[in-house]
């Protein structure tokens, strides 16, 4: 290959990055500037021309006063109640994950295999087909329309994925280790403490990162299992991009849509590299 051909080909590809990356950034700048618009701006200026001035009064509002409904409180109470569901389903997924991949792969019984492939029908059922039973076992629970049960919805919704994340790590894990180790007298829980967990940190971060980001923008179950005092922020943006107004208030709509993303965002930023680094290490062998 000659260095012309292989500079025109380069030249190809980042010309087809540049058009990706016009496509993806073009709608997110459009929110930014928009959200730091008066209302006057956005009547008599130009869809893509740069605000005035840095109006933050609309996330002002968006955060602490603009209506979802008849509730004006804006997406603080939606967000916190985020907050509340996120975190533990997240920590509850990963860890019930990790142990059942770990069994899996390295502790694997009699129809461990067929066990596995039942599970994985979990990572393909769309949840539709569960909101009719999953909203009677809450009720029999005692916790529906509560965060607790969508903490619990959103564990169980994402063990198929946990499991498969881990199991398919783990199986490239040397098994000498795991047998030096049981020769020594060492029983289930001390592997998987002492040997396995520590060796798992790539896979540990791209499923925290993959369940935050599912969980953290869920609409579905937030708006099928949530309370009038558990909504996620999903379902409150939603109520509060439909709230009818005289004036339309698309500053603030857009500041909304903005914090709502933002958790998400600033977690591939700031631990992107950890989660291309997992999957690249979970992809030797499956």
């Amino acid at each position: 290959m000659t260095a012309k051909s292989f500079n025109f080909g380069r030249l190809v590809v980042y010309g087809v990055l540049l058009v990706a990356a016009f496509f993806f950034l073009v709608p997110m700048y459009v929110m930014i500037v928009t959200s730091l618009k008066d209302a006057t701006q956005i009547r008599t200026g130009n869809l893509l021309s740069l605000p005035a001035g840095l109006n933050v009064e609309s996330w002002s509002l968006a955060w602490s006063s603009a209506c979802t409904g008849v509730d004006c409180r804006g997406l603080k109470p939606y967000f916190w109640n985020s907050v509340s569901m996120a975190v533990p389903a997240v920590l509850i997924s990963t860890a019930w994950g990790a142990v059942n991949g770990y069994v899996l792969s390295m502790w694997k019984f009699r129809g461990s295999e067929v066990l596995f492939g039942f599970l994985l029908f979990g990572v393909f059922m769309p949840f539709q087909v569960v909101l009719l039973p999953m909203s009677q076992i809450l009720g029999y629970l005692g916790i529906s329309s509560s965060i607790a049960g969508l903490i619990l919805v959103h564990s169980l919704a994402g063990l198929a994925g946990t499991t498969l994340f881990f199991r398919n790590y783990y199986t490239a894990v040397p098994r000498e280790l795991v047998n030096a180790a049981r020769i020594d007298g060492a029983g289930f829980w001390r592997i998987f403490w002492r040997i396995v967990l520590p060796m798992s940190t790539p896979i540990m971060m791209v499923t925290l990162i993959w369940q935050f980001t599912n969980i953290w923008n869920d609409f579905l179950f937030g708006v099928a299992f949530s309370g009038a005092d558990s909504k996620p922020i999903t379902v409150g943006l939603n109520n509060m991009a439909n709230t009818t107004s005289s004036v339309k208030n698309y500053n603030v709509d857009m500041a909304a849509a903005i914090i709502a993303g933002l958790p998400t965002m600033l977690v591939y930023i700031l631990a992107g590299q950890y989660f291309v680094k997992g999957l690249t290490a979970g992809a030797v062998k499956g």
